[in-house]
């Protein structure tokens, strides 16, 4: 999975005075869950953008003013109501030997015959609940659609996985092909004209 890195300075003073006063400054409190103790440092908001503001996922280095570093996971954020400005950032810390849950992003691939024939591809699930290792978190999960045809489902048993699980019901709708309007309208005009067909042979 890709990483990217965030520079930060650790809080030493995180009552609620201080954390206004982080905010005020244009910085954004965040806290580091996981580790021995917790730690608490700020960054610039303009620093998590292309963490928060993507379809992606991805592991975070936080790089901290003092020489300290954490590989983290985006774990819980915190928006303002009506300004939609970052209030508050949960990480949590990784460990290489300790398994992992985080919402990865679900890709599209292959051609369906369904849609291929008129159907509409509707993607259900546009993240799913991925449990792994930090090393084999994948960037994404492969849903391929190339065995759908017009009204089938794909499930989330149907989906290949590689050093990793699926933390979903057998029964999630990954994605599925619906009969579009146009090729509805299409059968039943069609079924229509055989049923006046067979009238006039009689």
């Amino acid at each position: 999975m890709k990483s990217i890195t965030i520079k930060g300075s650790e809080r030493e003073n995180v009552g609620k005075k201080a954390t206004k006063a982080v905010r005020d400054a244009g910085m954004v409190p965040c806290v580091i869950y996981g580790g021995d103790q917790p730690v608490h440092f700020t960054a610039e908001e303009k620093a998590f953008k292309n963490l928060v503001y993507t379809p992606n996922a991805h592991t975070v280095v936080i790089e901290l003013n003092n020489g300290k570093k954490a590989d983290v996971i985006l774990q819980d954020i915190q928006f303002h109501p009506v300004s939609d400005k970052i209030l508050h950032i949960d990480f949590y810390a990784l460990k290489d030997d300790k398994e992992i849950v985080m919402e990865i992003p679900v890709k599209v691939t292959g051609t369906s015959p369904g849609v291929l024939a008129g159907g509409v591809l509707r993607l259900n699930q546009r993240r799913l609940k991925v449990k792994a290792l930090p090393k084999n978190l994948p960037d994404f999960v492969e849903a391929n659609i190339s065995p759908l045809e017009m009204g089938n489902k794909l499930y989330v048993t149907k989906i290949e996985t590689n050093n990793f699980k699926l933390m979903h019901p057998d029964n999630t709708v990954v994605a599925q092909v619906r009969i579009s309007r146009a090729a509805m309208k299409a059968a039943q005009e069609a079924a229509k004209a055989e049923k006046g067909g067979a009238k006039k042979k009689k």
